[in-house]
């Protein structure tokens, strides 16, 4: 490697690292753009290969800048050694770094002459590592770039497009640039320009209230060494009760596995005071159904709700496992049983109804499933359609650092996209209330137990993202990503 080389590879890390500043805590959304346009420069003319390191080196200081705190996951509580839990950070921030390498290649190899098509192929080529590394081996969509602008002047384009179109549109803005500086090529930026601005002329109200509902949010802010600590576990669990009885709201909702063990498993007497507490106000609890012959499922189940529309009572199930938490991939049993992760390998849900309760309908999310807004888009249409999205979480496993914040800026991506509140309860934070704009109306403190009760209005309608999210999945962003490709490769013999 020469010299010159080894300053490029080093400059797209530096703006990957950049990049991660652009989300949440420090949500500074003008930074993604721009640290992707340092990107577009040295990619611009640059011969395949490099153009594939330098697509690798931004994606690896991006993602490892914004993925460290799994290091906390893997060291404090997997009990890996210091060297190997890093060393793990690195190899997943690299895997996923290929997407962008497989673009950025692409791109040197394909680009023709004209600025204009270079913008375009630029930015189809992003979207489509954006979607690859969203959906292929189950996904991993943490930090995609489209989730910096839940503020800013692209945001306005959440409930037509979503996160992924936001992608690529920031991406043909960050190569305009690039074609600016290095072709003076002004043409692209300014038409990005205008159709940045293209939604404050298009309409933007497409949901309407359908009355409001109280909720008490819980927080309980149990260690994650010690929630599944048998001798702390009757301590854990007054304190819950005792949150859940000094609630107020008309439904209760805790975080998920709050109460850690199969219900099928637990003493008569302890199921009996949680359907106690459920007489006084409905609870949604976080918890596991199943046994050892079905596989155990990672739980909301509802104490004193009424009988859902079909007579049944209430349950919601996971739908989408996180790797090597909640299932092992084949091959990889052996690694995550050296990190003794109770519950590892677990059944998924098998359905998205919502719960009905006081005119609103509930729809539950756990954990990072509110991250793969194309997997419930279909609870958000038609007559039956969520009014309310809430979200049960456990962020322990990685500290209070950035990873909740990050959590809850992904939350307001879908309340942007879909035009739905949506609440978090959460173990140790970010516990909080988001209107149907994206704006945070409550929130508690990080790391301390408390009951965070809030007045949520609920919408029922559509926005166009959400209708066509639920009829055609991503597929339209795949087809436009490789249509353009395509189109704007220069021809075979050039």
């Amino acid at each position: 490697m020469t010299r010159g080389a080894g300053v490029t590879f080093l400059l797209a890390l530096l703006a990957g690292v950049l990049q991660t500043a652009s989300f949440a805590p420090v949500e500074a959304w003008w930074l993604q753009p721009l640290s992707m346009a340092g990107l577009a420069v040295l990619v611009w003319d640059a011969a395949p290969r490099r153009a594939a390191a330098c697509g690798f080196m931004f994606g690896l200081g991006w993602l490892a800048a914004g993925l460290w705190w799994l290091y906390i996951s893997l060291h404090d509580y997997g009990h890996l050694p210091a060297p190997f839990a890093g060393m793990a950070v690195a190899l997943l921030a690299a895997f996923l770094s290929l997407y962008y390498a497989a673009a950025m290649g692409g791109f040197a190899r394909w680009r023709r002459a004209a600025p204009a098509a270079r913008v375009l192929l630029f930015a189809a080529l992003w979207l489509l590592a954006e979607l690859a590394r969203a959906q292929w081996l189950t996904g991993f969509p943490w930090i995609a770039s489209g989730y910096a602008h839940t503020v800013g002047p692209l945001a306005a384009w959440a409930p037509w497009i979503g996160v992924y179109g936001i992608a690529a549109l920031a991406a043909a803005l960050a190569a305009a640039w690039a074609a600016l500086l290095l072709a003076k090529a002004w043409r692209p930026l300014a038409v990005l320009a205008v159709l940045a601005a293209v939604p404050a002329v298009l309409p933007s109200d497409f949901t309407r209230s359908s009355g409001e509902i109280r909720l008490s949010l819980l927080q309980p802010n149990v260690a994650q060494d010690q929630k599944f600590d048998r001798e702390l576990w009757a301590r854990n669990l007054d304190a819950l009760l005792q949150q859940a009885e000094s609630a107020r709201g008309q439904l209760v909702l805790t975080p998920e596995s709050v109460v850690p063990l199969p219900l099928a498993y637990l003493e008569p007497e302890v199921v009996q005071r949680i359907a106690a507490v459920g007489q006084v106000r409905p609870v949604l609890l976080g918890s596991f159904l199943g046994d050892d012959q079905a596989g155990f499922v990672n739980s909301l189940v509802a104490f004193g709700a009424p009988r859902q529309p079909g007579g049944e009572a209430y349950s919601y199930g996971k739908r989408h496992l996180l790797p090597f938490g909640e299932f092992i991939p084949p091959g990889f049993h052996w690694f995550v049983q050296a990190l003794r992760i109770p519950l590892d390998d677990q059944a998924t849900g098998q359905h998205q109804r919502s719960l009905v309760l006081d005119g609103q309908r509930i729809r539950p999310l756990i954990c990072y499933e509110d991250l793969f807004g194309e997997d419930f888009a279909r609870s958000l249409v038609g007559p039956e359609a969520a009014t309310v999205l809430a979200n049960a979480s456990n962020l322990a496993w990685f500290g209070p650092r950035m990873v909740q914040d990050q959590h809850l800026q992904f939350s307001r991506m879908r309340t942007l996209e879909f035009q739905r509140p949506l609440v978090r309860a959460t173990n140790t934070g970010a516990t909080a209330a988001l209107d149907h704009q994206g704006r945070v109306t409550a929130r508690l403190p990080a790391e301390v137990p408390g009951v965070l009760e809030v007045r949520v209005e609920g919408r029922t309608g559509a926005t166009p993202y959400a209708r066509w999210l639920a009829a055609l999945g991503l597929w339209p962003l795949w087809g436009l990503g490789l249509a353009a490709v395509l189109v704007l490769r220069r021809p075979a013999g050039r």
